[in-house]
């Protein structure tokens, strides 16, 4: 009986897409060093070398940056590429003297070299209105203009530690644990267009999707709809997607929200979770003018308070958060750095409970 070939789930298998020199060392690598900011260097311990160009890019990109990209490694990279998490690409080279005009090549295309060691990395962000069903704002944009103010900083290594940044599009908070995020922030529950629930909505599902059980079934001037506690509502946005009609995207009232010191765990740390230290910023595109303002004068106070790899959260533990607000010049109200202890009061209700 022949047996049956597995199906490929997952992620293929990488080492096919591999440059020759980083497959032939793969797991046998000597050491590696940074000979400037954006380029990696790696020896094995067979003597070979491979340097790694790092630059920025968008998350989105046309067909014709994509080719423009393709083109530069084939010129110097020989087509070797990967995308990191962040929205890099990385270009892997095994002769020293390609890597001099591949950074000239990226550099006058416009794609920034940097993004490693002690600098600011590139924003890890949501689909904003291009992709996602439930955006309060569109992501992308503000990456865009915050990343131009933060040029020096993704380009050179001068900061104490690494600093990772974030932006979502709504409260579920798809961008992820940073340093420093920027959430959008609905401050009012859904406003219900109870002529279209019936038609468009399956309620059940609807009643379902939100996780403080806020939402519940009613009649409504004789038709089936659905109903919002207000008490217990926590404005994330969730219910939305399977019900258009209950709209909570607001010009007025969905504001962005900045939370600080969140970071994943490594060898040397534990995992720390992100609090809210400013609300009520103004959803002001294109530009977002008073969210740059407040992401800057947190890192540039971290940068220069802050001790030689010392990373953001760290430096807060050890000032204290009475003192980062201070020297951040951040008014500090009871609804901030909120650590979920007594959550039930936070929340009101979860799933489990039953009407």
């Amino acid at each position: 009986m022949a047996h049956r070939t597995p199906i490929e789930s997952g992620a293929p298998d990488n080492k096919q897409f591999m440059h020759p020199t980083l497959l032939k060392n793969y797991g046998n690598w000597k050491y590696h060093d940074r000979p400037r900011p954006g380029v990696l260097h790696h020896v094995s311990h067979t003597g070979d070398e491979v340097w790694t160009v790092r630059a920025g890019t968008q998350r989105q990109m046309d067909v014709w940056t994509v080719r423009k990209l393709c083109d530069i490694a084939d010129t110097y990279a020989d087509g070797h590429v990967r995308f990191t998490i962040r929205s890099n690409i990385e270009f892997m080279v095994a002769d020293p003297n390609k890597v001099a005009p591949l950074i000239n090549a990226l550099t006058e295309s416009g794609f920034p070299v940097g993004g490693t060691g002690n600098s600011v990395s590139m924003i890890a962000h949501t689909q904003g209105w291009l992709h996602c069903d439930i955006p309060g704002t569109d992501a992308s944009g503000a990456v865009k203009a915050l990343m131009d103010e933060l040029y020096e900083e993704f380009v050179k290594e001068e900061m104490p530690n690494r600093v990772h940044l974030s932006t979502s599009c709504c409260e579920i908070n798809c961008g992820g644990q940073a340093d420093i995020a920027i959430v959008i922030q609905h401050t009012k529950p859904p406003k219900i267009n109870h002529d279209l629930v019936a038609n468009v909505c399956e309620r059940p599902a609807v009643v379902a999707r939100c996780p403080v059980a806020a939402i519940r079934p009613a009649l409504v001037n004789g038709k089936p709809s659905l109903e919002v506690d207000e008490k217990k509502c926590i404005c994330c946005g969730a219910c939305y997607p399977p019900c258009p009609p209950m709209q909570i995207n607001d010009p007025e009232h969905s504001k962005f929200a900045i939370w600080v010191g969140g970071k994943n765990s490594n060898a040397r740390g534990k995992p720390t979770f992100m609090k809210m230290v400013a609300s009520g910023l103004p959803n002001n595109p294109p530009r977002w003018p008073e969210v740059s303002a407040i992401v800057k004068k947190i890192l540039y106070t971290y940068k220069h308070d802050a001790r030689p790899w010392e990373r953001l959260s760290d430096w807060v533990e050890r000032i204290g958060w009475p003192r980062f607000f201070e020297k951040c010049d951040l008014p500090f109200t009871k609804y901030l750095i909120d650590d979920w202890r007594g959550s039930r009061h936070n929340l009101n209700a979860s799933t489990h409970i039953r009407f």
